[in-house]
C-alpha cells in the first residue's frame, strides 16, 4: 500500500517567477506575493475604505519563529508580554498583587493592580472565586504560593516571565498596559499589533 501511494503522489507545480499580467490569475502558478510593511499597511487602509471596513479595526501579524537550535534540539513554545511603544487599546489586563507588606501592598493598589493580598487570597483563587488576567508577586511570599502552582501553571509569579519582583510599579505596567503573544504549532506567532 505504501509503495502504491509512493507512486500516486504528483509532483507538485514549481511556482513560476514571472509576475502574473492580470489581476486574475491562478495562485499556483505564481509565487505568492510578499509587500514591505509601509506598502502592506498602505494596503490594508486601502481595502478598509473599500470594504467599509472599521477604521479602528485591529491589524495582526504573523511571525515565523525559527525555533532551531544546534544539536537538533527545539526551542519550547512560550508565551511573554512585551509593552508596545504605541498603546492601541483603551482596555487594561487586570492583574493581581501578591504581597504581606502594607507599604508595597499600598503602592500596588495605587498604581491600578486590580486585587491586592496575602494568604488569605489563595483560598478565592482555588474556587475560582477571583479571577484576573495575570498574578504577579514580591519574592517573600512566594514559599506560601506553592499551592497555586498547578492552579495558575504559566501564569505562577516567575523571575523568567518578570512577575516576580521587587519593582512593583513596572510589574505592573507591564502586565496591565502590555501585549500577550504566544508561540503556537511550535514557532508561529499570531498577534495584534495596531489599529488600520
Amino acid at each position: 500500500k505504501q509503495e502504491e501511494t509512493k507512486k500516486k503522489q504528483v509532483t507538485r507545480r514549481r511556482p513560476l517567477m514571472s509576475k502574473p499580467v492580470d489581476d486574475v490569475y491562478l495562485t499556483w502558478y505564481y509565487e505568492r506575493p510578499s509587500y514591505d510593511v509601509e506598502e502592506a499597511v498602505g494596503m490594508l487602509k486601502k481595502f478598509q475604505e473599500l470594504d467599509f471596513t472599521h477604521p479602528k479595526q485591529y491589524v495582526y501579524i504573523n511571525v515565523f519563529l525559527d525555533m532551531a537550535l544546534e544539536k537538533k534540539k527545539k526551542v519550547d513554545p512560550f508565551a511573554s508580554n512585551v509593552l508596545l511603544p504605541y498603546r492601541f487599546t483603551d482596555e487594561t489586563n487586570k492583574v493581581l498583587v501578591f504581597t504581606e507588606n502594607e507599604e508595597e501592598a499600598e503602592i500596588a493598589r495605587e498604581n491600578g493592580a486590580a486585587v491586592v493580598g496575602g494568604v488569605e487570597l489563595i483560598k478565592w483563587i482555588l474556587e475560582d472565586e477571583i479571577q484576573v488576567d495575570f498574578y504577579v508577586a514580591v519574592p517573600a511570599i512566594i514559599p506560601k504560593l506553592i499551592p497555586l502552582r498547578n492552579k495558575l501553571r504559566r501564569k505562577y509569579p516567575s523571575t523568567k516571565r518578570h512577575s516576580l519582583g521587587h519593582d512593583i510599579p513596572k510589574m505592573l505596567q507591564l502586565f496591565r498596559e502590555g501585549l500577550e503573544y504566544v508561540v503556537e504549532d511550535e514557532r508561529v506567532i499570531k498577534t495584534r499589533i495596531a489599529r488600520v
